[in-house]
């Protein structure tokens, strides 16, 4: 188990905030196959201190996805008040602010690792959100530095926890690395060793395997999984089921990951609508069956698709596919 605050999560492997991928829909497959926590896409401040009526939308937590951390995106103490005061209205167990997107119209705009850069102001936001969310606890999400030159993870960590936060999670790459190279464990390590608050490890945690090795070579209390569910929320089921005996489960049939792409349709379009839904569904379901016969065709062919059901008819067809391949196989 691990409890953030007076938030006791069930485990200790988390859904990292993503944006364009961590939607209701998302999260409820994810909270499914064994996460502990499931954290919402980064949502703008500014857009949501002016009402933006999609914005506000994102606000929005199921029932069956909950415990939900709702990540604040913004650069300004007002902005980041004025959006913790909206969110401590909704079932979001945990208010999480934004330190570590490395995308450059975010960090441009002086948000995501951008804040960071400055220790300070990034306690002078943590405390404002504290004082603005007292009955939920706030954590922080950021990267080792901004660069190979400028690593301060672990002056960050001191600095948010005095401010009140009540846990941070540490992304082992810089901002100007992006998603490219290795993450470096170690400044998680040294982040844990420096604070008193929970330290959640994450980067380049892709197997149940490696979950484990970070979790020990790091002494973190967590692991936050990112890219490494993207088609694959099987990986908490995975990562928990190893903790928990040592066993590696089976990785999911063609069957398994083409029933799950097909929930999915249909649980991003009900949330979404035909339109959004269907577009959004496509990049999904070419994560979902990478890797299988001819899946890049077959991503070519989804990707021109603009309905819903064409996408499921679509799914059952290279399924359909995928067995007469096996079948042949067999009898060969």
């Amino acid at each position: 188990m691990l409890k953030i605050g007076q938030v006791e999560l069930e485990n200790n492997v988390i859904l990292a905030p993503m944006a364009g991928v961590c939607n209701p829909s998302f999260r409820v497959l994810a909270k499914e196959m064994g996460a502990g926590m499931v954290c919402a896409e980064m949502v703008a401040t500014k857009a949501l201190q002016h009402g933006n009526a999609k914005t506000r939308s994102m606000l929005t937590i199921l029932q069956e996805e909950k415990p939900v951390s709702m990540q604040l995106m913004g650069c300004d103490v007002e902005s980041m008040r004025i959006a913790a005061e909206l969110v401590a209205d909704t079932d979001a167990a945990i208010v999480d602010i934004n330190m570590g997107c490395p995308a450059n119209k975010v960090h441009k705009a002086g948000s995501g690792a951008a804040l960071a850069r400055d220790p300070q102001n990034a306690a002078r936001i943590v405390e404002a959100v504290v004082k603005a969310v007292p009955n939920k606890p706030v954590t922080v999400k950021f990267r080792k530095g901004w660069d190979d030159d400028n690593i301060n993870a672990v002056e960050v960590a001191k600095a948010v926890e005095a401010a009140g936060a009540q846990a941070v999670a540490v992304h082992g790459r810089t901002a100007k690395q992006m998603y490219q190279g290795q993450a470096d464990w170690s400044i998680i390590r040294a982040v844990k060793a420096a604070v008193n608050i929970p330290v959640i490890g994450n980067g380049d945690v892709t197997t149940p395997q490696k979950a484990v090795q970070l979790l020990q070579e790091t002494g973190a209390d967590g692991v936050m999984i990112g890219r490494g569910s993207l088609g694959n929320p099987w990986i908490f089921r995975a990562v928990t089921h190893f903790m928990a005996t040592g066993e590696e489960l089976p990785l999911p049939s063609a069957e398994e990951r083409i029933r799950v792409a097909l929930r999915h349709t249909d649980l991003l379009v009900a949330e979404k609508g035909e339109y959004t839904g269907t577009r959004e569904m496509r990049k999904h379901i070419a994560w979902y069956t990478k890797g299988l016969r001819d899946s890049n065709q077959f991503r070519d062919k989804i990707n021109l698709l603009e309905t819903s059901e064409a996408l499921k008819e679509a799914l059952h067809e290279y399924y359909a596919y995928l067995l007469k391949y096996e079948a042949q196989e067999v009898m060969n």
